[in-house]
């Protein structure tokens, strides 16, 4: 059973040179009559989850610090637990890793602010009613048509893509559409 307080602080961080280590994933489920009416194709009948940000209006995945007494697939599920509420079966590889840097120092020049994560795809099996950082995240399930459209940044999409691909999704979509 999950414990339902939310990890805080940074004193656990892993770190890479000067880039913080993150770890998240890109909850997704399929919607299985869909397929079954035969009326759709399979990216159409693919649901993600995304989740509000503090102080923003986007909609994120949800991904967060690597911990020093945990796998980077640990991170991922627990992340996915403590930002939006769901559980379930987490990809053996990561969908890719990408270097940004975090909302905070966005606009900064500096070396510190940057990250290195990893998302890795979660099927999920459980949308818990209570989760620890429910007041400060909602969670919206989305097509992946509307998540393309809401994905701030292009690492994001990319992720995304990589899901698709990886669930045999046949819509590629190329880089002129980001």
């Amino acid at each position: 059973m999950s414990s339902l307080l939310a990890r805080t602080g940074r004193h656990r961080q892993r770190y890479q040179g000067h880039l913080r280590l993150v770890a998240g994933c890109i909850p997704y489920k399929i919607e299985k009559k869909n397929i079954e009416d035969g009326n759709c194709k399979v990216e159409e009948s693919i649901l993600v989850l995304m989740i509000s940000t503090p102080k923003r209006e986007d909609l994120v995945f949800p991904k967060g610090g690597w911990e020093d007494d945990e796998s980077l697939e640990e991170a991922a599920s627990r992340e996915a637990m403590e930002e939006a509420g769901v559980q379930g079966i987490l990809a053996e590889n990561p969908l890719g890793a990408w270097e940004f840097r975090s909302k905070s120092s966005e606009k900064s020049s500096s070396l510190i602010g940057g990250c290195r994560g990893y998302m890795f795809a979660l099927e999920v099996t459980q949308e818990l009613h209570c989760w620890p950082g429910q007041s400060n995240y909602s969670r919206k399930w989305l097509t992946t048509e509307e998540a393309f459209k809401l994905c701030r940044y292009d690492w994001m999409k990319e992720a995304l893509q990589n899901l698709l691909d990886k669930l045999g999704a046949s819509g590629s979509r190329g880089s002129n559409v980001w």
